[in-house]
């Protein structure tokens, strides 16, 4: 079993969905990866808090197991997020980004992360990205995400970051950006030409789309009745797909990419059963086996 790197934001976010409205909670694409992956492997963070950080949310993750060395303290305010959902959840409206401490962080590896084999760049700067990557010596799989404000202003930096990782997790909205193109079949093809040998296409509640080695892989999402807050389903799904890649003791294959993505795909429909990380915090292995067996049923 590999231990997993995951650089990404952590801090505090303000949500408003048609269920509620929830403030300054728990929140930051690390968090909810770590908590999701921190069920199969040890879980290793790089981010940075300011100094309003409450020593209680630390303990969520290290309540977990989760190794926060890399997890800076610097004076200032934490990042902070501000969005809404109207009645179609799948797309967030961010309406305040406060990146805080964030906007200088400089991302410095402990000295024995940097032979980490697994790792994953979360939802950040292309630039910082590429500086993690100059740090790890050798990994046998690294996962990236990006988003849209990424895809248009740093672009360069970005397809950098693309010819050097395996596996491009990234929605259709922010795939359409990437490639200029509206088909998703076509588009996940482009994306491949770009270096990443594998891409996962999450669409929300229609589940994703896995694309590798000329052949797809299509599921739909796990029938959650009551939506109540869909953000972070992203990265829980990251936590999960790598996650379940990161007990293997061999390389990958795509038969692996497939199951990885249906742990994915099921963690994060924890997530959004109820607001920030409240629905994924306290999943234990005993109730995502349950949900593995109840959605080889509805598959079958």
């Amino acid at each position: 079993m590999s231990a997993i790197l995951v650089v990404g934001s952590v801090g505090y976010d303000t949500i408003s969905t048609p269920t509620g409205l929830r403030k300054n909670i728990l929140g930051g694409s690390a968090n909810y990866f770590s908590l999701a992956a921190s069920l199969y492997a040890p879980v290793q963070v790089v981010g940075v808090v300011g100094q309003d950080y409450r020593a209680e949310d630390k303990q969520v993750l290290e309540a977990r197991g989760v190794d926060l060395r890399g997890l800076q303290q610097v004076p200032g305010k934490t990042f902070a997020w501000e969005g809404k959902y109207e009645k179609d959840m799948n797309e967030a409206i961010t309406l305040s980004t406060h990146l805080n401490v964030f906007e200088n962080f400089q991302p410095t590896l402990p000295l024995d992360y940097r032979s980490t084999e697994v790792v994953f760049l979360a939802n950040i700067d292309p630039v910082l990205q590429l500086q993690v990557l100059e740090q790890v010596k050798s990994p046998r799989l690294v996962g990236a995400d990006t988003m849209n404000y990424w895809i248009r202003s740093k672009r360069p930096a970005l397809l950098k970051v693309l010819e050097r990782i395996d596996v491009l997790l990234i929605n259709e909205t922010e795939l359409r950006d990437l490639t200029g193109s509206w088909n998703t079949i076509r588009a996940a093809k482009e994306v491949l030409q770009m270096g990443p040998k594998a891409v996962v296409i999450k669409r929300g509640e229609y589940g994703f789309i896995l694309f590798c080695e000329s052949r797809y892989f299509i599921l739909p999402a796990y029938p959650v009745e009551d939506v109540v807050d869909p953000t972070g389903a992203g990265d829980t799904f990251a936590g999960g797909f790598l996650g379940h890649l990161a007990q293997l003791n061999r390389a990958w294959r795509r038969d692996d990419l497939k199951q990885a993505c249906v742990h994915g795909c099921l963690l994060a429909s924890f997530t959004v059963q109820d607001f920030g990380l409240e629905g994924i915090r306290n999943v234990q292995n005993a109730q995502l086996q349950d949900r593995i067996r109840a959605y080889g049923q509805i598959i079958a």
